[in-house]
């Protein structure tokens, strides 16, 4: 190992330490603060000067040979970023991130962790200037870019960090067997066990949350010995650029080839991720995104191991509430954050059409499905907290598909679009809130990614924990989230969670949110449903990432 890298190592062990209690204990912890005021007031001043410096100029990377340049990015709040990329010539780039796996995998456990936490450390410290970039590639809103594309990014490579330490530690990096052979001499063999890497890791970073979904994979593969090629989304690529090249830094002042990092950028119009992904050198690929391309991947690349986060069906079922106002309040703020662009959002709400049971008295179905329109409707109803909440839709796509589902259902609350004091070309919408009858399978049971949800008259609780079950195991579901006064359903509630295994969110009517999700303490998605077939973070999400080898010679006894 490095001098340099042991120091670093030696330098985050503490963290490192807290961090293995904290997948523990599952209890909350994170060493990196998500309030912005406990950052330095240079820091957070400067980040959108700094922003502004890289617009409209090349962003300079390690590349061992260059095939060209790419760029194109606009900002969803309605400007040109004009930055461009080189795009490495893939045979050059395949051939050194080949050459320098053996010192990357020799160095050891220790300075790949120490290297790893180096470079989040550093990724925090430049959390202001990361959620400029995010917020103007994804349309993230300022904080919501901050937390996400910043801390809460880098507490989700922490996580995946942590795993990768836990698991290699666990292997011993010699033996002395001994096999007693009554009165002859026993047998003795040593044996040396070696953590060795799978070979080159693809990533392919989504548009909505380019460093969130990105750093698991990052650092679970580049923990564990296997160079990192970064493919993000051609809409989204700055905050994985500037990702890149503070881990480029990183392992080159530690000693190791910068290049174990690198950046694949590319154009809608030239796409480059399925050539990468066949690549026969790719043995690991991480992928964020539509449910077409991701079983792609898994029917394709067949020589890799497939890590895929796709799309669901994100549902909630309502049963009974004490009072309806928290709970409508509480999906209000659900339905809005980041305008339903999150993984999480929820898109079907299942509600009896006899109405359900309150503390003050029974509700109609059409009480419960006005009393969740009006709480989104006022919610919104001041225009710069409406901004501050919904951020801009990152798609165009995302914006026509509003308009599409129009007709999908009875309007409860129509979408429409806001004006941004800042940025009066943002795109900015409302969520759009639909009623359905539960025969219109058609409707609710495709993902229909954006601001748009429907509430669904089922026949009873029983229908809709019956169609939830059949839906969220064809379609899958990264969230469920459910309302039952009654301890009986709540079990039934449970054990819907479990058959369809997709995690539970009971009751929320406060300040936690059925979208949110806490590295160290929530398991994101299972993969145990169409949705996913990986979580964040687990051990199977490290375990796969690289083989023990070991060697084994004759020893002469103690």
């Amino acid at each position: 190992m490095s001098r340099h890298a042991q120091q670093l190592f030696d330098r985050h062990r503490e963290t490192l330490d807290q961090a293995v209690e904290a997948i523990t204990s599952r209890g909350f912890w994170s060493p990196f603060p998500e309030n912005i005021k406990k950052y330095p007031e240079e820091a957070v001043k400067g980040a959108s000067r700094r922003f502004e410096a890289l617009l409209g100029r090349p962003f300079p990377l390690k590349v061992p040979a260059v095939a060209g340049q790419v760029g194109g990015e606009a900002s969803p709040y309605g400007f040109e970023l004009g930055v461009t990329y080189d795009q490495p010539e893939q045979g050059a780039l395949i051939a050194a991130m080949q050459a320098a796996m053996p010192a990357w995998r020799d160095a050891g456990a220790e300075a790949r962790v120490g290297v790893c936490l180096e470079i989040l450390a550093r990724l925090n410290a430049m959390s202001p200037d990361i959620a400029q970039a995010v917020t103007h590639t994804s349309g993230q809103a300022p904080m919501m870019a901050f937390q996400a594309g910043g801390p809460h990014a880098q507490d989700r490579g922490l996580e995946a960090v942590t795993y990768a330490w836990q698991a290699m530690s666990r292997v011993p990096a010699t033996a002395r067997w001994v096999k007693p052979q009554g009165k002859h001499d026993p047998l003795v063999l040593d044996k040396r066990y070696h953590i060795v890497p799978r070979g080159i890791s693809l990533v392919v970073a989504c548009s909505t949350f380019p460093t969130w979904n990105t750093y698991p994979g990052l650092f679970a593969s580049l923990a564990t010995g296997n160079p990192v090629i970064l493919k993000p989304h051609p809409a989204a690529i700055l905050p994985v650029a500037m990702t890149a090249r503070v881990a480029q830094e990183v392992l080159e002042e530690a000693g190791f080839d910068p290049c174990l990092v690198s950046l694949v950028p590319d154009t809608a119009e030239a796409p480059v991720t399925k050539q990468l992904a066949l690549e026969p050198a790719v043995k690991l690929i991480d992928f964020t995104g539509s449910n077409a391309f991701g079983e792609w991947l898994e029917q394709n690349a067949t020589q890799a191991q497939v890590f895929t986060e796709k799309a669901g069906i994100n549902t909630v079922i309502i049963d009974s509430v004490e009072q309806i106002k928290p709970v409508a309040q509480n999906l209000a703020f659900s339905l809005s954050l980041y305008a339903g662009q999150m993984c999480t959002s929820p898109q079907a709400i299942y509600v009896p059409k006899e109405g359900i049971r309150t503390a003050e008295g029974r509700l109609s179905f059409d009480e419960v499905a006005g009393a969740l329109a009006r709480a989104v409707e006022t919610f919104l109803s001041d225009n710069d907290r409406a901004c501050a909440v919904l951020g801009a839709i990152q798609s165009p796509a995302t914006a026509a598909r509003i308009d599409a589902c129009r007709g999908l259902g009875e309007v409860l609350l129509d979408s429409e679009p806001r004006e941004h004091a800042q940025y009066p070309r943002a795109r900015i919408h409302t969520p759009l809130l639909l009623k359905v009858d539960a025969s219109r399978r058609d409707a609710f049971g495709e993902e229909r990614f954006g601001p748009i949800s429907f509430v669904i008259a089922t026949d009873s609780t029983a229908h809709s924990i019956r169609l939830a079950r059949e839906v969220i195991g064809e379609k899958g579901a990264i969230t469920l989230g459910a309302y039952t006064t009654d301890d009986a359903v709540a079990e039934q509630f449970e054990e819907l969670a479990m058959a369809v295994a997709a995690p539970l969110s009971l009751n929320l009517d406060g300040g936690v949110f059925v979208n949110q999700s806490a590295a160290f303490s929530d398991f994101h998605a299972t993969g145990g449903n169409p949705a996913a077939n990986a979580s964040l973070c687990d051990q199977g999400f490290v375990a796969r990432r690289f083989v023990v080898v070991q060697s084994r010679r004759h020893g002469q006894p103690d």
